[in-house]
């Protein structure tokens, strides 16, 4: 059979490319002004918002500080309402495309942009491949995953967002199953669930943390449990440590070339830096164990190496855990100490001599043993933000604080970084459900009460309700800005 014949410009069946009336539309389109321009200088066409999504129309002066403008070296962030990272699972485990964010993150990290949030974190991105968390975790460790960044920060610059990556190594917290596998209908389940080498994973052998052994698995379980769900890491060697500083600057240099707004270092919630920093999980006799000192030394080292390569109109982030919630555990005395609030100040204050422009303070994460109030203090994490910050001010140390932690509703996010008015206690109940139903009570008062933060991170309620900052406006009578195409579906005005 002979091959189908397919058309082609030079086939009598196709237009010139450069017809008359083709040079007649261009000359025409040139001539006429643009009633609805695009936003310069990225791929794609998208309409020019007159305004901001999120930002305030006109005046700010007499608006809450929480829709007010905050400037960090050369970044201005429209509202004070920041995405937190989140973990997503939804990158290819290996192959060329390992580690590269998707379109299902321009769909959703850009919705939040266009939405009205400042800042949108990527979720935490790792600078070497056993630094995941999950085979199907983000990476910057290698030049191959920089276009899909890139992708994501042109579509949130867009809408007029800024955009954030959030570099990690998950230390002897990796090579984990994503959250709903293994798990019931609804995806939940108790603790993770190992990934062997034969679904992409690389444990065990190639999960580390300062510290090896059986006893340093995160849950206690033996790989023999079936029920376990994390790794026995190996000991870091010092040449292994000076070639993660070197990846983690790697991964900073990318996210430049990428295009992103922010970078944010990953301290907390039981990984890597946590696991250093605590003396729970650095049982190491060399420079980078025993004393505040060498616990901290790593740390330093990687913002060092991370600051130097960034430009300086870009900010610096670091998040914390202020506290693993070991205080006064077995742990705690069997390590003569843990990584507490005390210990969190004093790292603190030598953060912003080191570049650092914002502590993102969380808690936990590090110990299967931790004791939080969650459920029954409401901002059991906030008063911790507030506290370090209130003791930056003291020392004349400047450097904005951000907090995170169950902020779930307009007036608790408008009081955590509105300098008058009464800081209030979220008393709670037992369940989700009933902390979602809490209220606080209110008060006017403008006693010279100082703000606890200065951004506040949201996290999974923009999951639910990724028009957070919209409604959380209309509560609280902020007139802010829509999204050109969404203006026809506006709140009313309460």
């Amino acid at each position: 059979m002979a091959p189908s014949k397919v058309s082609t410009p030079s086939s009598k069946h196709s237009l010139p490319l450069h017809s008359a009336a083709s040079a007649h539309h261009d000359q025409a389109t040139k001539a006429r002004p643009n009633l609805n321009p695009p936003v310069p200088d990225i791929p794609f066409f998208t309409p020019q918002h007159r305004v901001s999504p999120g930002a305030v129309f006109g005046n700010v002066e007499n608006v809450p500080t929480l829709f007010q403008p905050l400037t960090i070296r050369g970044r201005t962030l429209k509202n004070r309402i920041v995405v937190a990272p989140m973990c997503q699972y939804s990158v290819a485990p290996d192959g060329p495309q390992a580690g590269c964010l998707t379109p299902y993150h321009i769909a959703t990290l850009g919705h939040y942009a266009l939405k009205g949030a400042a800042l949108t974190f990527c979720e935490a991105m790792a600078v070497q491949p056993n630094g995941r968390i999950s085979p199907n975790d983000a990476g910057l460790w290698c030049d191959a995953q920089i276009d899909g960044l890139k992708q994501v920060a042109d579509f949130v610059h867009s809408q007029g967002g800024l955009l954030g990556v959030q570099l990690a190594h998950a230390g002897r917290k990796a090579s984990q199953t994503a959250p709903w596998i293994g798990g019931g209908p609804d995806g939940r389940r108790k603790n993770g669930m190992r990934a062997t080498r034969d679904v992409g994973g690389w444990g065990p052998g190639d999960v580390v943390g300062p510290t090896g052994g059986h006893e340093m698995v995160w849950d206690g379980k033996s790989e023999n449990d079936p029920d376990g769900g994390f790794w026995a890491p190996r000991g870091l060697t010092i040449e292994e440590i000076d070639e993660m500083v070197e990846d983690w600057k790697s991964a900073a240099i990318r996210a430049v070339r990428a295009g992103v707004d922010v970078i944010e270092i990953h301290g907390a919630h039981g990984y890597l830096i946590h696991q250093f920093l605590s003396p729970v999980t650095n049982r190491r006799t060399d420079q980078y164990g025993g004393d505040f000192e060498g616990r901290t030394l790593l740390v330093r080292r990687i913002i060092e190496a991370v600051r130097s390569v960034m430009p300086i109109s870009m900010p610096l982030f670091l998040r914390v855990s202020a506290t693993e919630w070991l205080e006064d555990s077995e742990f705690e005395k069997a390590a003569g100490g843990s990584w507490n609030v005390d210990a969190t100040e004093k790292l603190a204050k030598i953060l912003p001599d080191l570049g650092v422009d914002l502590l993102d303070v969380s808690s936990g994460g590090n110990h299967r043993a931790q004791n939080t109030a969650s459920f029954r203090i409401k901002d059991y994490q906030t008063r911790n933000a507030g506290r370090i910050r209130k003791a930056l001010k003291a020392e004349r140390k400047h450097m904005y604080i951000g907090a995170v932690g169950l902020i779930t509703d307009a007036e608790q996010a408008r009081d955590l970084v509105q300098e008058d008015g009464h800081a209030q206690q979220y008393l709670q109940e037992s369940t989700l459900a009933d902390e979602a139903k809490a209220v606080k009570e209110m008060t006017d008062a403008h006693n010279g009460k100082e703000a606890q933060a200065d951004v506040v991170f949201i996290a999974r309620q923009f999951m639910r309700e990724p028009e957070w900052v919209l409604r959380t406006a209309q509560h609280l009578g902020v007139d802010v800005a829509w999204p050109s195409q969404f203006l026809r579906v506006r709140f009313p005005k309460l």
